[in-house]
């Protein structure tokens, strides 16, 4: 089989990119840091049918989005963020589900010397099985330790590695020797591209709840502006009308003016002790009601003491 010239697998890349952003309307920026060839090609199997993954050296993938951009200006939102190893997933289906898919194809790996550790590493408090030959090995670490029926015991959790942080090899050769693999590595999302808009994965990991709690936080600071300036929105108009309320009872308390609504208000100020009974009859019901009860705990003791009688036990 003849391999293609340069110029042409070039031109080919790029009609592909091209067609891939024409054709899904959603994808994945993804970085594949530390993703070997072999755990690529289970990822590729994985999405057979729900996407299709496209890698490519950024300099091609700039040069293809920018030839595009005539007919799609929105994919320039990307231009910035294709920086170190990144590829696309492209898909139809629902993003969440395809997210969920990449997490799943994630496989654990060895804390290497010299590699920026993803996540923090904490060992906790155990018996490590290894030999007291080695205690000056922790003790070059700070780990306190004891030696427990002839073997080093870790005596409380220590933060060995923080995220973001450069494994030095004292902590990769013990996490080697624990038989620990701390990391895992896969596609990490790192954007979102849907149909010209551009945002983090972290909007994906939001419920209808929190975005129903969100959009209420917003209608009531719009309403709180509104009221503050004046200036009357859909969502300042009920307190507005509210507020209006307000006042036109207060002028009708005070003036002869009236209206339906204030109506049981002027009642209330010509004769007050018309609310005074209707409002002391529901506590003349209750208290009603607790006399029994009391009556019932105040016999409670006088049966106790009838059985007693006052005599001895031996009388």
């Amino acid at each position: 089989m003849v391999r293609e010239d340069r110029s042409t697998w070039k031109a080919n890349y790029f009609v592909k990119l091209v067609e891939l952003f024409e054709e899904y309307p959603k994808c994945f920026l993804v970085g594949v840091d530390n993703v070997g060839s072999k755990q690529m090609q289970e990822i590729r199997q994985a999405m057979r049918g729900h996407g299709v993954i496209l890698m490519g050296k950024n300099t091609m993938i700039r040069k293809a989005i920018r030839g595009h951009l005539q007919k799609n200006p929105a994919l320039e939102k990307l231009l910035p963020y294709i920086v170190e190893n990144v590829g696309f997933v492209f898909t139809k289906e629902d993003l969440g589900e395809i997210r969920k898919k990449l997490l799943e194809n994630r496989r654990g790996a060895p804390a290497k010397a010299g590699a920026i550790a993803p996540c923090d590493v904490k060992l906790p408090a155990q018996n490590t099985g290894m030999g007291p030959e080695k205690t000056s090995f922790f003790q070059a670490l700070q780990i306190p330790t004891k030696i427990a029926r002839g073997t080093i015991e870790i005596l409380n959790e220590v933060h060995l590695i923080k995220e973001g942080d450069k494994v030095g090899a004292s902590e990769s050769a013990l996490l080697n020797m624990l038989g620990v693999t701390p990391f895992s590595y896969g596609l990490v999302v790192r954007q979102v591209y849907d149909d010209g808009t551009l945002y983090t994965p972290d909007v994906l990991d939001m419920t209808t709840e929190e975005l129903r709690k969100r959009f209420l936080a917003g209608v009531a600071n719009v309403a709180s502006v509104s009221l503050a300036i004046k200036y009357p929105t859909l969502a300042s108009v009920a307190h507005s009308l509210a507020g209006g309320l307000q006042n036109m009872l207060s002028i009708a308390a005070a003036t002869d003016v009236t209206f339906k609504e204030a109506e049981q208000i002027k009642e209330y100020l010509a004769d007050p002790s018309k609310f005074a009974s209707a409002a002391a009859a529901p506590a003349a019901a209750a208290a009603k009601e607790a006399a029994p009860a009391a009556s019932a705990k105040k016999e409670e003791p006088e049966e106790a003491s009838d059985e007693d009688m006052g005599f001895g036990l031996f009388d």
